[in-house]
């Protein structure tokens, strides 16, 4: 009997030192409503005196998507090139302090914009998110406020 009972409480301990209950570094930052999937309706750029807004909703689409570490975000024309050809994609790492959202590009189709960070301020409500921010790039001649307006995707 003795055995037995020194055998269960072995077993026992080697399923505990073997359960690796501690969490990723996804599962110890806290979920946000910033997570998820969002398509990109509207864009507004000023530089200087000159203000331009895109309806992302007519001859491109874009998506950002959103995880508890990482963000990335893919654009493209929706006519697939048959008018003006446009790709653009990203993606790296991102900072949430309250509303003060940065991104940390380590990935993107132009170069350029690569090991740059971009801080914003961004709102929920309902499922709209609004993003406004500095886009500042010395070695592609970018210094503008971006205002960018996304729908939340549903599954």
């Amino acid at each position: 009997m003795k055995q037995v009972t020194f055998f269960i409480l072995v077993s026992a301990l080697f399923i505990s030192c073997n359960n690796d209950s501690s969490p990723t570094r996804a599962e110890e930052a806290k979920h946000t409503p910033l997570e998820g999937t969002w398509q990109l309706i509207s864009g507004t750029t000023i530089t200087k005196d000159d203000t331009v807004t895109t309806d992302y909703t007519k001859s491109q689409k874009m998506i950002k998507i959103i995880n508890a570490t990482h963000f990335a975000f893919l654009l493209h024309d929706i006519t697939k090139g048959k008018d003006t050809a446009i790709y653009s994609s990203g993606g790296g790492t991102y900072t949430l302090s309250k509303d003060q959202y940065t991104e940390h590009l380590d990935y993107c189709n132009d170069r350029n914009w690569e090991g740059h960070s971009f801080p914003f301020t961004v709102s929920i409500k309902d499922d709209t998110l609004i993003q406004t921010g500095i886009e500042k790039v010395e070695s592609a001649g970018v210094d503008r406020m971006n205002i960018e307006k996304y729908k939340r995707i549903k599954n």
